[in-house]
């Protein structure tokens, strides 16, 4: 056997788990507790969610980031309903027709140059729209970071929060590498995503140096409408949920998400960097 050990960069899920969330695990592996979140755990682990997005925030834990993005939209959607979002996205390329087959609504995917939505790209979308014969955009889907390594600033997602708004659409963040993203920006995530007037984050947990596990972010608490129901028929309740909350609890207190994100981001600099020097 070969004395080097073989790395890949084929994506962030062929990592292992960071010491701090592993510690977390096993300490929570101790004695009974009860299930499906009624635990001391999950009530901690979303208590520090409300110090990241505000006492108004309500969080709901999942399994994946799939299942995050299909329930967090589903949730919010009619099956006359569609969500626009870039060609590039996860959701439209990466979940197998997740969302339409659970909401009966559909993706209106736009082709962008850097995996980055535009205000001027959604318009002829919003304009052209005759009702009652065409599927009603109710959803503006992004993802920070995107697909392609790119992010947008707090003000370019504060823009799209506000043409949703306006007609009457709410905007989604993937985030499934949101870390990354507000760490990139030199922010915090209230400035990036609540102040924004962002609706819904579906934050991940597993591309930070969790074993498994994302979060249901939902900035106005009107919006959680039916979510537990949809968790559970989504088969995304952990029924021992504290083996989720304690990761998250590990994650968010002293800063470990950031330290995380920053060694990442550093890496891909670092990485990019090596390969451009060569001819």
């Amino acid at each position: 056997m070969s004395k080097f050990r073989r790395k890949s960069f084929a994506s962030d899920n062929w990592a292992g788990v960071c010491p701090e969330v592993m510690a977390a695990m096993v300490e929570a592996n101790v004695d009974y507790a009860p299930a499906y979140g009624d635990d001391k755990y999950t009530e901690l682990a979303q208590l520090e969610f409300k110090k990241l997005f505000g006492n108004q925030s309500e969080t709901y834990f999942v399994y994946n980031g799939t299942g995050a993005n299909i329930l967090a939209l589903s949730n919010v959607s009619h099956s006359f309903n569609a969500i626009i979002c870039s060609a590039e996205a996860h959701v439209n390329v990466d979940e197998c027709g997740g969302f339409e087959n659970t909401s009966g609504a559909k993706l209106i995917d736009i082709p962008t140059e850097n995996g980055k939505l535009t205000v001027d790209m959604i318009q002829p979308f919003v304009d052209s729209l005759r009702h009652p014969h065409q599927s009603v955009p109710n959803v503006i889907s992004i993802t920070q970071a995107t697909e392609v390594g790119t992010v947008y600033t707090n003000e370019e997602i504060k823009i799209l929060a506000d043409f949703a708004h306006k007609h009457g659409m709410l905007l989604h963040i993937d985030g499934a590498r949101i870390a990354n993203a507000v760490v990139s920006q030199n922010t915090d995530f209230k400035t990036m995503i609540t102040d924004t007037g962002a609706d819904i984050l579906s934050f991940g947990g597993t591309k930070n140096g969790m074993m498994f596990g994302e979060a249901v972010v939902f900035l106005k608490p009107e919006l959680v409408n039916h979510f537990e129901l949809y968790r559970k028929q989504g088969m995304q309740l952990h029924s021992k949920m504290r083996f989720i909350s304690a990761q998250f609890i590990a994650l968010l207190q002293n800063d470990v998400w950031k330290k995380n994100a920053l060694h990442a981001n550093k890496m891909a600099q670092y990485l990019a960097e090596r390969l451009n020097s060569f001819p």
